[in-house]
């Protein structure tokens, strides 16, 4: 663990219940180790889970809750780009494992002409999701596009693959009816698959130029030094924390700190 950011007398005046807006149940998992340490220093987290990806950073910039946990630098930046909200990343987290899962098939080398592969349908992760696909030696994209292609930035595509882009959290539920899907790391924990144990091709850091698709901690940008908020980002970089999320989920999440 690090070196204390912040001391008990620095934060005892502020208001120490801390809701923290989050996109799956999985994600308020994670974090047990901080709730139960942070707990015994007065400091109560309650998470906010949100249906959609679209709720918790609105909330967070109209006040509703104190901080969110479910994005990657990516989807916040355009997120802060699209609809102007001050928000700023005080921490990062891990990566979320986006690997592909299949009930039809064993290997992505059983493609066939036409199969259809369901992805997120949101902007930031449809482009992650190709480019895991690309990872797989599927199809090729634009690289002047970088890590966020579109559909139509596929260059190379030689089975013409159908992309099928759903809700990402509806993507487990059709995975009997397409070839494959690309499922985000929490959705696959909350439906029952594990990476190490279900996925036909896993993820990897390789696949990426930059740190744009790791996790992290938001506040308003107003807040962005209180020093409580500081102290739960602190309890998160922690040993404890590390070990417990490698052990606990199976590789859905890498730590990155």
């Amino acid at each position: 663990m690090g070196v204390l950011l912040t001391s008990a007398a620095a934060y005892a005046a502020v208001d120490k219940a801390v809701t923290i807006g989050v996109s799956s149940e999985s994600y308020r998992d994670v974090w047990q180790p901080v709730i139960d340490a942070l707990d015994k220093e007065g400091i109560k987290l309650e998470f906010i889970v949100f249906s959609d990806y679209t709720l918790p950073n609105a909330a967070l910039d109209a006040g509703e809750i104190d901080l969110d946990a479910f994005q990657h630098h990516n989807y916040l930046n355009n997120e802060i780009k699209t609809k102007g909200y001050k928000l700023t990343p005080i921490g990062d987290t891990y990566l979320v494992s986006m690997s592909v899962y299949s009930k039809n098939i064993k290997s992505l080398k059983e493609l066939k002409k036409g199969d259809k592969i369901a992805i997120p349908g949101d902007v930031i992760n449809t482009g992650r999701a190709l480019m895991v696909i690309q990872g797989a030696g599927v199809i090729k994209v634009n690289p002047a596009k970088g890590n966020t292609p579109e559909v139509t930035d596929i260059i190379e595509n030689p089975l013409g693959i159908q992309f099928v882009q759903v809700d990402a959290a509806q993507v487990p539920a059709l995975l009997p009816d397409v070839a494959a899907g690309v499922i985000n790391g929490g959705y696959a924990h909350d439906f029952g698959l594990s990476p190490k144990r279900d996925a036909i091709f896993y993820d990897d850091l390789a696949f990426y130029k930059d740190k744009g698709y790791v996790n992290l901690i938001a506040a308003r940008t107003a807040d962005k030094d209180n020093p409580v908020y500081k102290r739960v980002v602190e309890a998160f970089h922690s040993d404890a924390q590390r070990k417990y999320i490698l052990e606990k989920f199976d590789g859905a999440y890498l730590p990155v700190w």
